[in-house]
């Protein structure tokens, strides 16, 4: 039962994180728009990000879904990280890391969830629809 609480409180942590930077995503909002502009992929990356960060995030709020949800969101988070460390730098305008800080967490806590059920991977590569 602990092992199922701490799941859920790992998979809540990225889900709210990703949830709450799909506002800025969606409506456009300018230090969204510079970073997605800088990688040179405004719009659609912008909103391709969005649509695949809600997915996952939906993904992870039910326990049937979560290994999925959290090997999506380690993949988006593994692009959000690079794109930092190879294009846009640590800080961006100003924001003191924080959009770096947040792919960090939300990536530990889908990578840490990912290795607690990672018997459960072949299951989920035989999951049918």
């Amino acid at each position: 039962m602990k092992s199922n609480k701490m799941d859920l409180i790992l998979s809540i942590i990225a889900a709210i994180i990703m949830l709450q930077t799909l506002f800025y995503k969606f409506s456009a909002n300018p230090e969204s728009t510079y970073i997605f502009s800088t990688l040179g992929i405004e719009p659609w990356g912008r909103i391709a990000a969005g649509i695949s960060e809600l997915i996952a995030s939906l993904l992870l709020i039910f326990n049937r879904t979560r290994l999925m949800g959290a090997l999506m969101a380690i993949g988006i988070m593994l692009g959000a990280i690079a794109a930092h460390l190879f294009v846009l730098g640590i800080v961006v305008k100003e924001d003191g890391g924080l959009l770096f800080t947040l792919a960090l967490i939300t990536f530990m806590s889908c990578a840490i969830l990912a290795f607690r059920n990672r018997d459960k991977i072949p299951q989920l590569l035989r999951l049918k629809f």
